[in-house]
């Protein structure tokens, strides 16, 4: 039967993103001295990114220009933020042109901003604006939850400030990076709600992303190194994205070489497992390589994963071999 690790030996747990800063909630939480068994976070990062000019300098010219507000001759009524490097994209505009513009650059206050959880949030608040941005949505936790309480919050403003329930709603401008889901715009612009309720969205590409050319070095690195350093009989890896995806389970030794996909049974006797984000990146496991991770958290929160985690291990004592 297999049994829990050993309540005096951190587990490891490799966390496959970049450390936030100047805390990271992922690290705050798995080193918590309550938890059992107790965890070693590593972090081992996967992303680079890169502002894209061309979406940067539309971004500017808006703001510049006021074209995002609450007249009816703005381009746009409102933002969306679903991603931390969204919002590093238009905070670096914002901070270009802080020193040269009035105190209330950059003319957002009266505009909501809508933000997928409490990271993201965290990061627009620190935006400088005065009064400070009005940012809504930060309980929803995910794409499908925001775009829904968009739906509805989004008309109760704009109808609180038009007697005409009828009037078009105003488009909102959606900060995106390559890579993403078109779930909110989607649900957003749905043919089958009615015209007064429809959002137009459009989305423009502020940052790009690509897998870090020293990833796989890293990680091999990584791994070699919680092999020698631990006497646990478990190691869980994280992936927060499907960037890296191929690396991590050729890293493994997971993949067939001639077809690129999962190889068979998985080898356990290293005790190594996988736990994704969420179901994004845990869809993009099965579907591109018929590998199903041992965990998908039920939230993409620090909580969500160390619960998907902590009720793996309880049921493994339920399986003997």
């Amino acid at each position: 039967m297999a049994s829990l690790p050993s309540s005096t030996q951190p587990v490891p747990v490799l966390l496959l993103k970049t450390r936030s800063s100047p805390s990271d909630a992922y690290e705050d939480l798995l080193s918590s001295p309550a938890n059992t068994p107790s965890f070693a976070p590593t972090f081992v990062p996967v992303l680079q990114h890169k502002f894209e000019e061309k979406g940067i300098n539309r971004l500017r010219d808006l703001l510049r220009r006021k074209r995002i507000g609450t007249t009816p001759d703005c381009d746009f009524g409102g933002l969306i933020f679903t991603s931390q490097r969204a919002v590093e994209a238009f905070s670096h505009v914002v901070r270009e042109d802080e020193a040269s513009k009035d105190p209330s650059w950059p003319h957002l206050q009266h505009i909501p901003i809508y933000s997928v959880g409490p990271a993201t949030t965290r990061a627009l608040a620190a935006v400088p604006q005065d009064p400070p941005l009005q940012i809504f949505g930060s309980h929803t936790g995910n794409g499908d939850a925001l775009a829904q309480f968009i739906l509805d919050h989004y008309a109760q403003c704009n109808n609180s400030s038009n007697n005409n329930n009828q009037r078009l709603l105003p488009p909102l401008l959606f900060l995106v990076g390559e890579q993403r889901r078109d779930i909110i715009p989607r649900t957003l612009t749905d043919p089958s709600l009615p015209p007064d309720r429809r959002i137009p969205v459009t989305e423009e590409v502020v940052y790009g992303t690509g897998e870090m050319p020293s990833f796989p070095a890293d990680f091999a690195s990584v791994l070699d190194e919680t092999t020698r350093r631990s006497a646990s009989s478990e190691r869980w890896i994280v992936v927060f994205s499907p960037t890296g995806c191929d690396s991590m389970l050729r890293g493994l030794d997971l993949l067939d070489p001639s077809t690129g996909k999962f190889a068979g049974e998985r080898r356990r006797q290293d005790g190594t497992f996988v736990a994704t984000i969420g179901p994004t990146t845990r869809n993009h496991l099965v579907n591109t390589f018929g590998f199903e991770p041992d965990v998908c958290a039920e939230t993409p929160t620090p909580e969500g994963v160390l619960e998907g985690i902590l009720a793996f291990q309880k049921k493994r004592p339920e399986k003997t071999t």
